[in-house]
């Protein structure tokens, strides 16, 4: 009775791996690792938006994130947040560097992929087209869904 109960409790626990394992958004390509990638969603009529995630570089060399690309808005920059002035202002980059067996994290307020000038309303449960490009020449091709980030106000995003 115990080994009848103790297998099905292995299977409800592989059941809930696999399916976990199916829903985690991670993209691979060569030598760099896309983790959890999502775009911000923004209220209809926002200029701006910004997709986030963790890149994960499994090569004994450095690499650098150098160029995103995206149909979704006019111009696609590398943006990180600096403090100037006594002020958190958003700067564009040339590279976003990934250390050699290491993850960078890009998230909100500090490093991220910048869209600038979209043509299209970003609304929640849809997926950007998105192309990063790397140092080396590899690209990654995702399909990035569109979510509200925690501590947006749902009247930001209903206006």
């Amino acid at each position: 009775m115990a080994t009848h109960k103790t297998l099905n409790l292995f299977s409800l626990l592989l059941s809930i791996l696999t399916l976990s394992l199916l829903s985690a958004s991670s993209y691979a390509d060569g030598s760099i690792s896309v983790m959890h990638p999502y775009v911000r969603a923004v209220a209809p009529g926002h200029p701006n938006s910004a997709a986030f995630m963790v890149l994960k570089n499994t090569s004994e060399q450095d690499r650098s994130l150098v160029t995103a690309r995206s149909n979704v808005s006019k111009v696609v920059e590398l943006h990180t947040h600096k403090k100037e002035g006594g002020m958190m202002r958003m700067r564009q980059v040339d590279k976003i560097v990934i250390k050699a067996g290491s993850k960078t994290v890009l998230k909100p307020g500090g490093l991220h992929v910048m869209f600038i000038g979209l043509k299209q309303e970003l609304k929640t449960g849809n997926k950007v087209d998105l192309e990063l490009e790397f140092d080396n020449g590899e690209k990654i091709k995702l399909s990035v869904p569109i979510k509200i980030v925690a501590g947006m106000h749902k009247k930001q995003m209903h206006k």
